[in-house]
């Protein structure tokens, strides 16, 4: 696990001694350098594989002093020069390694701030009628019937978001149990009301004058929609009461 030196990317953390720590310590640790810091995110930075605290048998995490040491880095690294996850855990990686070179930026300085170039700004992946209809196994009156219950809606030009080969799979597939479409207008409404309230909260940093806060928006956009699908899971299975693997 990677240690990060005294005085270097991790200065500004508080010093942390002693033996494992529960999350909530952690979270106070945090919270001197990063007061916005949830255990929430904490949690999702596990999941995203940033950092890997030991666990006890009852499975209650144990974050070591290197563990707390790496989370501040993270968040250093988002907060500071608004970097994906992908990237940061990348250029961790490499650290380990001894392989790293200077920090990535998102994009040329202007006046010392980052400004985003255009080849920077992540493009959004579209997927043809054709091969949607491939994709998920189906002909066209199953497709009709999906768009007029709302479940899939083809964009500009006719195509879709490349996500909507994966919409259409799981729609294909929870019809082999009877599941119609009409039935699933619930989990669609239920989907936009959890896109809705991610974008209000979004919607601050997109109209921002600052351009790396713009920037940054995206990922915290990702952030959020991984967390509210990840909520969603866990009130299904807690309601049927039921533990996917």
């Amino acid at each position: 696990m990677l240690r990060t030196p005294r005085g270097g990317a991790g200065h500004g953390t508080a010093a942390v001694d002693g033996g494992p720590m529960s999350i909530g310590a952690v979270l106070n640790v945090l919270r001197d350098e990063f007061p916005d810091v949830t255990i929430s995110k904490i949690r999702f930075l596990e999941s995203e594989g940033l950092v890997e605290p030991e666990r006890t048998p009852s499975g209650y995490r144990k974050f070591s002093a290197e563990d707390v040491e790496r989370l501040g880095h993270v968040l250093r690294m988002q907060r500071d020069h608004y970097l994906p996850l992908k990237v940061i855990r990348e250029h961790l990686d490499a650290m380990e390694r001894g392989e790293a070179g200077p920090l990535p930026t998102v994009g040329r300085q202007r006046d010392g701030e980052a400004v985003p170039e255009l080849s920077d700004v992540p493009t959004v992946a579209r997927i043809g009628r054709a091969e949607l209809l491939a994709a998920a196994g189906v002909e066209e009156p199953e497709l009709e019937e999906w768009e007029a219950y709302g479940l899939l809606v083809p964009l500009e030009g006719g195509v879709y978001d490349a996500e909507a080969a994966t919409v259409a799979s799981l729609v294909a597939e929870l019809g082999r149990f009877g599941i119609e479409p009409r039935h699933l207008r619930v989990m669609k409404a239920a989907a936009d009301r959890e896109a809705g309230l991610v974008d209000q909260v979004v919607a601050p940093l997109r109209r921002h004058r600052n351009p790396q806060t713009r920037a940054h928006a995206e990922a915290r956009t990702k952030e959020l929609a991984g967390l509210t699908v990840r909520l969603h899971a866990a009130l299904v299975q807690t309601a049927l009461g039921v533990r996917l693997p």
